[in-house]
């Protein structure tokens, strides 16, 4: 039950798919409404964060999608907000935030803003004023991404880390349900499957999975590169002469369907804010190999929880890989070890952090506009 009195929240994210980023936003608003929160989420006019809140029951207002510079927009949402009166606007991405603050500057509203990815924009100048002037708190899902953003320019006191959560499998699946699942990839169980959960893009590193398995037909023959969260389903080859392969899911909604059927699971990015991705594998027991980038070194307890290896290595990616496949009970080990850890990032802490961010921000306003 949540504390009294309750508050108004308004979310928004201008993403058109689905990634960590506005995952994250619905778990959260999920909890808050179980708290008692009252939610309204701004999204874009026809993109997947609109159908997933309609279809979660959330109360949605969409930005119109042919209107440049959302203009229009902004003027609808203004008086809506007018009318509303919310206490907080919490902006989920950068663009978000600035929609937030044309939205509601001169209103009584507190604005905060997360911060989850570790690029800069190019005009460095920007970059503390939006999150000095235009916001009353900021949020770094790690202590990397609040040390570039202090860098910047943004004052340290003005920042609060608050890591991504996840909500942690009651239990682990079991054999017949890993089995199942396996099957159903048309992959033994015997077979040594290595998951990969993200987009395609650069900095996700699914090239460097990709070339790692190429190192490798020879030295784990029955090995498997389980891929989820790209565009198109289908079975990819490595290489034509290569007996390792790649199987492409495509996208994943529910991580139950993909994590339990998998021995090992990796994340070769080249740039990542926090890598929620890493913890819903340590949820289901899967050790993981990460890159030593961003955020994922304070995920990855290193020879306890799984591997650290540097970026853009094929190579090193292939050698951990060999190396997690011959210890079998190093790797069951190591995925219990992954599933305590994965704990201290239960949706439950991020949710009651966040929460105790807008009160101390509200301060006493909460009980003067309810």
């Amino acid at each position: 039950m949540t504390q009294s009195p309750a508050f108004r929240i308004a979310h928004i994210d201008t993403g058109q798919s689905l990634r960590g980023g506005q995952r994250q936003m619905l778990m959260l608003a999920r909890e808050l409404r179980d708290r008692g929160h009252e939610q309204i989420i701004v999204s874009i006019e026809g993109s997947r964060v609109e159908e997933r809140a309609q279809k979660e029951g959330f109360r949605v207002f969409a930005l119109p999608q042919s209107d440049p510079g959302h203009a229009f927009g902004i003027l609808l949402w203004r008086q809506q907000l007018r009318g509303w009166r919310p206490h907080i606007l919490h902006a989920h991405d950068g663009r978000g935030q600035t929609l937030a603050w044309l939205a509601s500057v001169g209103l009584p509203i507190r604005r905060v803003a997360s911060r989850r990815v570790t690029f800069l924009p190019s005009d460095r100048w920007s970059y503390p004023l939006k999150y000095n002037r235009t916001c009353q708190a900021v949020i770094a899902v790690s202590e990397n991404i609040r040390d570039l953003s202090v860098q910047a320019g943004v004052p340290r006191e003005r920042i609060t880390v608050i890591p991504d959560g996840i909500e942690i499998p009651s239990e682990l699946p079991s054999a017949s349900e890993r089995l199942n699942l396996r099957e159903s990839w048309r992959c033994g169980e015997h077979d040594f499957l290595i998951g990969f959960l993200g987009a395609s893009t650069p900095e996700k590193g699914l090239d460097v999975a990709v070339a790692a398995m190429n190192l490798l037909p020879e030295k784990i023959p029955n090995g498997r590169l389980i891929l989820a969260g790209g565009e198109a389903a289908g079975e990819l080859p490595v290489s034509e002469n290569s007996r390792t392969r790649v199987l492409n899911l495509g996208p994943v909604e529910n991580l139950g369907r993909l994590m339990p059927g998998l021995d090992l699971f990796v994340m070769p990015s080249r740039a990542e804010g926090l890598g929620s991705s890493a913890l819903w594998a340590m949820a289901y027991g899967l050790p993981v190999i990460a890159t030593r980038v961003g955020g994922l070194s304070e995920i990855i307890v290193e020879n306890e929880t799984g591997w650290l290896i540097p970026p853009d290595s094929p190579q090193a990616l292939a050698e951990a890989i060999l190396q997690a496949s011959a210890d079998h009970a190093r790797l069951v080990e190591f995925g219990r070890r992954g599933r305590e850890r994965a704990e201290e990032f239960s949706a439950d802490i991020m949710v009651s952090r966040t929460e105790a961010l807008y009160r101390r921000i509200l301060g006493g306003n909460i009980e003067e506009s309810n």
